[in-house]
């Protein structure tokens, strides 16, 4: 159990990370690992005659040269309890993603990620508030002084094919792991799908304790196709850990990266017009017998126009 001024330490900690945890939710999304090679290189199925209940051909569309924005909401609030003392920490953060758009010889697009803006808003119950907005010409408070470098310049470029797949990643700037899952591109099912078919995608998440080793979490990303409503795919998500965790620290880091939602997909356009995530999960145990933590969260990005 953490003791004394180490309690301080750790919970004062754990509010900076937090602060922190909500900004690169918005700024710095991850992509999964998402299919094989040889699902990759399957063929392109026949068209097949749409009914009411399907089969739908779902894949992306994107033009040479196009910019695509996306309005990023993130909200967090996390409760944490160590030696009988309770902190509260809350966060809120809007950005504004941007996606350039190129192809290469290949057939692949490629998407130049970036971030255009940024407001944030923090506050925890021991030591107050924090804001500031990335539009203003005020200076950030301490611990984000690098941020405004970030802003307008390209984080990484994925290039992927029509249905999502990730055929190559490089990240231009350090980045760390997010905590929402597969937010840059929804892995598209390679063959068409009717209302209620599924498909499922796996992914690896790399997990840090304080004081111990790296550990490889694998997980299950499933999706469900639940209805087409005027040309619009609603798709539901949820993740499955299958690599069994029964240390409550290794599961108060992976506590955040476990997360369900809902996705609006243009079949039409070939684009997300939204995707709303969402996560409320509790551990005990984590810093001692008698501590707790329960984070809540909610994050919505919005195609704009």
């Amino acid at each position: 159990m953490v003791g004394g001024s180490d309690d301080n330490n750790g919970r004062h900690h754990a509010t900076r990370i937090y602060a922190w945890a909500c900004l690169l939710l918005a700024l710095l999304c991850r992509q999964p690992l998402t299919m094989a090679a040889d699902q990759q290189a399957k063929k392109e199925p026949a068209p097949a005659e749409v009914t009411a209940e399907g089969p739908w051909t779902l894949r992306y569309q994107f033009e040479d040269g196009e910019t695509l924005r996306m309005e990023v909401r993130h909200r967090a609030v996390s409760d944490t309890t160590i030696a009988g003392t309770k902190q509260s920490v809350e966060t809120a953060t809007d950005s504004t993603k941007v996606w350039k758009v190129t192809t290469d010889a290949e057939g692949g697009v490629v998407l130049e990620h970036s971030v255009d803006d940024v407001r944030m808003h923090s506050r925890t119950s021991d030591r107050g508030s924090v804001s500031w907005d990335s539009r203003d010409t005020q200076q950030p408070p301490p611990g984000y002084e690098h941020i405004p470098g970030s802003l307008g310049v390209p984080i990484s470029r994925i290039t992927i094919d029509a249905a999502g797949h990730v055929l190559g990643r490089r990240n231009l700037r350090p980045v760390p792991e997010s905590n929402s899952g597969d937010l840059v591109v929804v892995p598209l099912p390679t063959e068409p799908v009717s209302i209620g078919d599924e498909w499922e995608v796996p992914d690896e998440i790399v997990v840090e304790v304080q004081g111990g080793p790296r550990k490889l979490v694998r997980t299950r990303l499933r999706y469900r196709l639940e209805s087409v409503d005027d040309g619009v795919a609603s798709i539901r998500v949820d993740t499955t850990v299958l690599t069994p965790v029964d240390d409550p620290q290794l599961e108060a880091r992976l506590l955040e990266r476990i997360w369900d939602g809902k996705i609006q997909f243009d079949i039409e356009e070939g684009h997300v017009l939204s995707r709303v995530t969402e996560m409320d999960r509790k551990v005990i145990g984590f810093s001692g017998p008698q501590s707790s933590l329960r984070y809540r969260a909610e994050m919505e990005e919005r195609l704009l126009r």
